[in-house]
């Protein structure tokens, strides 16, 4: 007897249900491709405990005849593909005609529909792959399709379900992700009877992004539109300073369809070089269209993973347009303080004409602890108006007791006068105190700036202008390129110097912006940096990395070393970038030529930019280490004339600027 068994049309169903339908997240995943696919507008999903138990789908497509109702819910029944060349050149979401062929399989399903060119809609009830009812329906243009009970007859498949909550975020994703692919599509996503996300389908995806993500993320975005060899990349790029620990804000599509792309993401990578911190990824939202004919998309159950006919154009346009989109849209970064406002303790008291608002009659218990006495009176604080008649007022200050007294002396009654004045006295105290503040100079360094601030704070008549007078008498001011204008501080801690520029005050790392200058003159042209060595390196390699190192010598001049073969497994090194010199020509040679050991087929510059970093940092002026007035000057000359220089060649930010309010705020002068 044969051993060979030809499977029964249910048993050959629910294998090719276990291949389409996972759980409730690829059923939502199925019936959106269906309904985007048949030109919906405006598409509402609906699921109930992680859709378990319902799913609910409704659109304004075309719908489906009466006499095709039944024939879509056989197997390899479709209207999007016809003969096997279609398969050459997909340009819809779905084409298998397996759907809902393997969802009717495994639950229970109602659909009510009706096409544009029928008066009458259709009511029809599958369960389990069974037909139950067919009959007329009044409704509009259009598909609903409900699913309940997901894996009904398969409780096996009903233990490996995860918690509903789970299910549930895997569902909203699924709707995330095809909302940011058809941003032309209105979403509207209701879960367990909440609306969760809604989408206004005008054809912006910063507005499909605005909906999914967020505010904050939205505002966070660069635009990204760029096209190379046929291949057009448009989207958004998160700021470098917003990039994340995880790739998971990493969302790609090719041709309108979601896909993970390893490709992509390795030109994002490569692209964020020198701009992002080690260990961290841009966010993005990006899509990639190309030539049908040239991707496969039929290589994987779920369609989330596609085949290029050729990965490096991909690569090439991906990393192209990252890369130009950081260089247009990046900004320096600013910093910003959140300071809360010191309360006014004498609330709505005008200390100039000591009138007093009188405290509400409702007002509250005073309780039983120890607090402001001021508070207790339930007194709001004064804001400052600007107005001619108190022009001059000036934010609250402390005023000794018997400048207060006066206030006091009328609607009060004899306690609150006595907590009052207990109150002030304790203003006294701490107004009185030399406390002086604890200032960490270093060794055989000098700050004027804070000796003359703090030797004038003692002095009790000593004004505002009094305290910076000293900073600003006598400060040479240097003139950078034409008409650009700011005033040298200093430096701290030897790695990071001050500047006011523009009314802001900046603060460069000095290490940081030399290693970006460095780098980007290496970029430009590294030949033109090469100097002749008097004593020339050799540098002994092993067998392995001698023969990929003598297979590509021309590639070391693109970095701007002259390489020679020596013979014996040595090579000598003539010439190198004038920024190294000593050990660090050894070392750098070495490192590149055990990169090209193991990518010996690739050895494009973005493949072997980590050189550029690693000369520039090698050479850049250290961190800790003295700098003379006279270099930090010429940092800070080209820092001003170049834009471009933001972050470091490792993503760290080149200077942080301190706007005038924030430094304000701080001293409680805003």
């Amino acid at each position: 007897m044969g051993r060979i068994n030809v499977l029964d049309k249910h048993t050959a169903e629910l294998i090719a249900a276990g291949e389409v339908v996972e759980r409730p997240s690829s059923v939502i995943k199925e019936l959106l491709e269906n309904s985007i696919d048949a030109g919906a507008k405006n598409i509402t999903v609906e699921i109930k405990n992680g859709g378990t138990t319902l799913m609910r789908v409704t659109d304004d497509g075309i719908g489906f005849m009466r006499e095709d109702v039944q024939k879509a819910f056989l197997r390899h029944a479709t209207s999007k593909v016809a003969t096997e060349h279609d398969l050459d050149s997909i340009m819809t979401l779905g084409f298998r005609g397996e759907a809902l062929a393997s969802i009717s399989a495994v639950s229970k399903v109602e659909l009510i529909t009706r096409s544009a060119d029928e008066e009458e809609g259709t009511y029809y009830v599958i369960n389990g792959g069974v037909e139950k009812r067919l009959e007329d329906a009044g409704c509009n243009v259009g598909s609903n399709i409900i699913i309940r009970d997901l894996f009904y007859n398969i409780p096996a498949r009903q233990k490996f379900l995860k918690k509903d909550v789970s299910e549930g975020n895997a569902v909203a994703q699924v709707v995330d992700r095809l909302s940011l692919s058809h941003p032309e599509v209105a979403f509207t996503f209701i879960r367990d009877s909440k609306q969760a996300l809604k989408t206004s389908g005008d054809g912006k995806l910063l507005s499909a992004i605005y909906s999914v993500f967020g505010r904050e993320f939205a505002a966070s975005l660069i635009p990204v539109d760029y096209e190379l060899n046929g291949i057009k990349v448009e989207g958004f790029i998160s700021k470098p300073e917003y990039s994340k620990a995880s790739r998971s804000m990493q969302t790609f599509f090719v041709n309108n369809r979601y896909v993970r792309s390893r490709t992509a993401g390795a030109a994002i990578d490569e692209a964020a070089k020198g701009s992002v911190m080690a260990g961290k990824f841009l966010c993005c939202v990006l899509n990639i269209s190309l030539p049908h004919s040239l991707v496969d998309v039929n290589v994987h159950p779920a369609k989330i993973e596609v085949r290029f006919q050729n990965e490096r154009p991909l690569f090439d346009a991906v990393y192209h347009a990252v890369k130009g989109a950081l260089y247009k849209g990046d900004t320096r970064k600013n910093v910003s303080f959140s300071t809360s406002k010191r309360e006014n303790p004498f609330a709505q008291f005008d200390l100039l004409s000591h009138d007093v608002k009188k405290e509400p009659e409702t007002s509250k218990p005073i309780p039983n602890k120890k607090v402001n006495p001021i508070d207790e009176l339930n007194l709001s604080p004064v804001t400052e108006e600007k107005s001619e008649k108190n022009e001059d007022k000036k934010p609250f200050e402390v005023i000794s007791k018997k400048q207060a007294v006066p206030i006091f002396n009328r609607n009060f009654s004899v306690g609150d006068r006595n907590r009052i004045d207990n109150y002030l006295e304790s203003l006294e105290v701490i107004s009185n105190s030399k406390i002086e503040p604890e200032i960490s100079v270093p060794e055989g360094k000098s700050m004027p700036t804070f000796e003359v601030m703090k030797a004038q704070s003692m002095d009790d008549t000593a004004t505002d202008t009094d305290l910076f007078a000293s900073e600003t008498v006598n400060e040479p001011q240097i003139l950078i390129p034409e008409d650009i204008e700011y005033k040298y501080i200093g430096e701290a801690f030897s790695t990071y110097i001050i500047i006011e520029y523009k009314g802001e005050l900046m603060l460069i790392d000095k290490h940081a912006l030399h290693e970006r200058i460095i780098y980007n003159s290496l970029r430009v042209n590294p030949q033109e940096n090469t100097q002749l060595l008097l004593v020339p390196e050799s540098v002994v390699l092993t067998k392995t990395e001698y023969s990929s190192a003598i297979e590509n010598l021309d590639m070391f001049s693109q970095f701007g070393f002259e390489v020679e073969d020596f013979g014996s497994s040595t090579l000598i090194v003539r010439g190198a970038p004038q920024y190294i010199t000593g050990e660090d020509i050894a070392d750098t040679v070495t490192e590149m030529v055990s990169s090209i050991s193991l990518n010996k087929r690739d050895i494009s510059t973005e493949k072997m930019d980590w050189i550029f970093h690693n000369i520039a940092c090698r050479a850049a002026v250290k961190a800790g280490n003295k700098s003379s007035e006279a270099e930090l000057r010429d940092l800070v000359k080209k820092l001003l004339s170049d834009d471009n220089l933001r972050y470091c060649p490792h993503g760290r930010p080149v200077c942080v600027v301190l706007k005038k309010s924030e430094v304000e705020k701080l001293f409680g002068r805003a």
